[in-house]
């Protein structure tokens, strides 16, 4: 039994390099159902009803094990949503997480033209309040400046890492006494970054709370309205997050150990999707939860049974 488990947990592990490339092998409930029928409309689209998708379309372990940053990002949003909601909260994480985030297909933003319309209807009268900062510097540091977040567990915040690149160290205030943190150069962090230090900005606090996609349990929330109560904050660009800014609200959910699914807000407005992944954590829990082991769960997840199973 110990060694069909350990040859169980070794497939699984092999499945995340050789899907990394292309969509993940996981089950989706379809966009229409053909089962309503309806002279009208013989085809009614599937209401996304995230305990029905989860009943019928449980995901498995190996399901999860096959998910990577770079495959999940190839999905479409309803997708993305599906995947979301089939998942629960798992431990509030702890240390570096590289990140990644992504507009999903469909809702991707191409070419960067079409980029002005979406932001400026979500920032509203704000962006005049910015203090200059415009759109494309909103985008450069979405997609550029942002490399991750370092989660304080036990302090239940975090903040997150940004390359102190000229359009940051622009904004910035007092720069000297910025806080900083070490990559190491070896692995996936290391890769991502242009320096062995890094800034850490925009803190947050850390709470399980109810998610804005799925009400069913909760998930571990990124909250930067009250950042400013936060040791080591400083007003610009800190603020740009916070209450004066963008209002800033994540939700993320675990995929598998080391490796979160996020959703960013802005005013309660979805915004963009995000990953989070260590690859620390991933390498040293990813065989015992492939075989079934069990997980921890910080937040409340809910009263329907999440159906993941080792086989």
């Amino acid at each position: 039994m110990m060694a069909s488990r350990t040859s169980l947990a070794l497939a699984a592990l092999l499945l995340i390099g050789t899907a990394a490339g292309a969509q993940p092998n996981i089950p989706f409930a379809p966009i229409e159902d053909t089962a309503l029928k309806d002279p009208d409309n013989p085809a009614k689209k599937f209401r996304i009803d995230f305990a029905r998708v989860e009943t019928e379309f449980p995901l498995t372990r190996q399901h999860l094990m096959s998910i990577t940053p770079e495959n999940v990002a190839k999905l479409t949003q309803e997708k993305v949503d599906q995947l979301y909601g089939r998942l629960t909260a798992g431990p509030i994480p702890d240390g570096q997480h590289a990140g990644t985030l992504f507009f999903a297909l469909g809702d991707r933003i191409t070419p960067k033209a079409d980029l002005r319309p979406r932001l400026q209807q979500i920032l509203g009268g704000l962006e005049g309040r910015l203090a200059g900062v415009g759109i494309e510097k909103l985008e450069e540091f979405g997609r550029d400046l942002w490399k991750g977040k370092v989660f304080f567990r036990d302090q239940r915040i975090l903040r997150n890492m940004i390359e102190n690149k000229p359009a940051i160290v622009a904004l910035t205030d007092d720069q000297e006494t910025v806080l900083k943190t070490t990559v190491p150069r070896q692995g996936p962090l290391g890769r991502l970054f242009r320096r062995d230090t890094v800034w850490l900005l925009f803190p947050a606090k850390l709470y399980c709370g109810q998610s804005l996609v799925d009400g069913r349990r909760e998930s571990v929330i990124v909250d930067y309205n009250y950042s400013d109560e936060i040791e080591g904050y400083r007003k610009s660009p800190d603020s740009l997050a916070g209450r004066g800014g963008l209002r800033i609200r994540d939700e993320i959910r675990m995929i598998r150990p080391g490796f979160y699914l996020g959703r960013a807000y802005t005013n309660r407005m979805f915004l963009l999707n995000f990953t989070l992944f260590n690859a620390e954590v991933a390498n040293r829990d990813g065989p015992a939860f492939a075989a079934g082991g069990p997980v921890a769960e910080d937040c409340w997840p809910g009263e329907q049974a999440r159906k993941t199973v080792a086989r």
